[in-house]
């Protein structure tokens, strides 16, 4: 028996219930390898599948429970402040927003199996002001379905996985480096590829002063609201005379966008990343005339400046996903609903 696995039999359960824990409450611990050392054990009558699957039921409710209310109290100030913290800030709202649109509470019950969406949902679904028994009766299902599938993977394998135990510790402090060092790169790769982004278009971004002068003038800009349509139904407040288009539809769509007009795209997310990204995706198209705004819709409702409620169907947010949506109008061009 190796050092590990000595140290995951005396320590089992308060691991397990910690890096699940951990992995919840949005830090970027996977609970995996836990979870598979602990069915591993198991196998060999080492540690107890039930106990493992109960800690793991507890861990994941009791961080759930945490976003789910702060969801309900704070909602998107929230979502913002897991963004900051993302990786992928211009995606991990936008994406979970998608699954929870698309599936309603079934995609509750899958979220743990994608990385950096399993955070985002509970409070999510306290936004979106789902009972809490429901919620709570699909994420219990799904913290038994993510525990039960890893920890029966470990018991199933559980002679690779001491070959692939033993190997490790036989490496010894090579093999920690190697994996802190590959972890570090993955990082400082994510970091520079979020700044190289931000440095392609900082210079092209538009102030909301300076949007407000446009709107005074006789050449209107076009004015595209980027954000998600649960978001949408949460805070239905737009800029006066914006539309409304998921990230979706820019590609099928973007032959509406007339390329005489300046194009000003907003979001909410740090940075304006998900503007940023859109803006470059156009550039890349020929519309040289498309800037990101400084500040998103944030940076204009703290201005005053005039805005609209974005009028929509009546049908919930899982129940439409194509709520919220720009229609094109007779001409062919891009307008608003609304």
């Amino acid at each position: 028996m190796t050092h590990t696995s000595e140290f995951l039999v005396r320590h089992g359960l308060p691991l397990v219930l910690a890096a699940v824990f951990a992995e919840q409450m949005g830090l970027p611990l996977p609970a995996f390898p836990w979870l598979l050392a602990a069915g591993a054990l198991a196998a060999g009558g080492r540690f107890s599948l039930l106990l493992g699957l109960a800690v793991t039921f507890v861990a994941c409710l009791a961080a759930d429970a945490f976003w789910f209310y702060l969801g309900r109290s704070r909602g998107s100030q929230v979502l913002g402040m897991l963004c900051r913290i993302s990786l992928e800030p211009d995606s991990c709202v936008r994406r979970t927003g998608n699954v929870f649109t698309r599936y309603g509470l079934r995609g509750v019950v899958f979220a743990k199996f994608l990385p950096g969406v399993s955070t985002i949902v509970p409070p999510m679904a306290g936004m979106s002001k789902v009972k809490a028994s429901r919620f709570f009766f699909f994420d219990g299902a799904g913290a038994l379905l993510y525990g039960g599938c890893f920890l029966l993977v470990g018991y199933g394998f559980s002679n690779q996985i001491d070959q692939i135990g033993s190997a490790i510790s036989h490496i010894g402090a090579s093999a920690f480096s190697l994996v802190v060092g590959l972890a570090s790169l993955y990082l400082a790769v994510k970091f520079w590829q979020r700044q190289r982004l931000l440095r392609e278009l900082r210079t092209a971004k538009i102030t909301v002063a300076e949007l407000r002068e446009m709107l005074d003038t006789d050449e209107k800009p076009v004015i595209v609201d980027l954000r998600s349509n649960l978001e949408l139904e949460q805070d239905p407040s737009v800029i006066r005379g914006a539309i409304h288009l998921r990230i979706e539809d820019i590609e099928t769509r973007q032959k509406e966008f007339p390329r005489d007009r300046d194009i000003v795209l907003y979001c909410d997310c740090p940075n304006e990343v998900t503007s940023a990204r859109v803006a470059l995706r156009l550039h890349r198209k020929g519309f040289t005339r498309v800037r990101p705004l400084l500040g998103g819709i944030d940076a204009w409702r703290k201005q005053s400046y005039p805005m609209e409620t974005w009028r929509s169907a009546t049908a919930g947010p899982a129940d439409d996903p194509n709520r919220g949506s720009a229609s094109p109008d007779p001409t062919g061009s891009v307008s608003a609903s609304a």
